[in-house]
């Protein structure tokens, strides 16, 4: 090894090294290894420390960090991210539309019925009754459109 490389303690830290030791520190005050007072302390010196070596003593004698998948999880948010919405929830959504849907077509035949002068046929009724059958329909007879079928069904499939 020539003499001109700096050895890894010598070389200057870079911001991204002193926030990944702001954050292995405020780990290990979350899991009480670290009281405030001493946590505080380490933060400071991390955040003015300009090179490597400055930083390796602060968390020196801290146990290495898990690895991600190693690291608890957190339901909720894998929860959110994964669940796929609800048959009822895009069903009272489509409910939704209707509704809508139902507002514009009677504020339509109302402003029609205003400038006629007189109540026309309530049209409406015929575009919302059968839109209103179909919602009904979906609960009725529900189809499995959309959802994944597995490898073996799909290979029965001779058609």
């Amino acid at each position: 090894m020539s003499s001109d490389i700096t050895p890894h303690s010598g070389m200057r830290a870079s911001d991204a090294d002193r926030d990944a030791v702001a954050q292995r520190l405020a780990s290990a005050l979350s899991e009480g290894r670290l009281d405030l007072a001493e946590y505080e302390r380490r933060l400071d010196t991390a955040m003015t420390a300009t090179v490597m070596g400055e930083l390796q003593p602060l968390t020196a004698d801290l146990p290495t960090p898990a690895r991600p998948e190693e690291q608890p999880v957190d339901l909720a948010a894998v929860g959110e991210r994964d669940a796929a919405p609800s048959a009822w929830r895009e069903w009272f959504d489509e409910w939704r539309w209707w509704l809508g849907g139902a507002i514009i077509m009677i504020g339509i035949w109302g402003a029609t019925s205003l400038s006629a002068g007189e109540f026309q046929h309530f049209w409406p009724a015929i575009p919302l009754g059968i839109w209103a059958a179909i919602l009904i329909a979906h609960v009725v007879f529900p189809s499995d459109h959309g959802k994944k079928r597995d490898r073996k069904d799909k290979e029965d499939d001779w058609y």
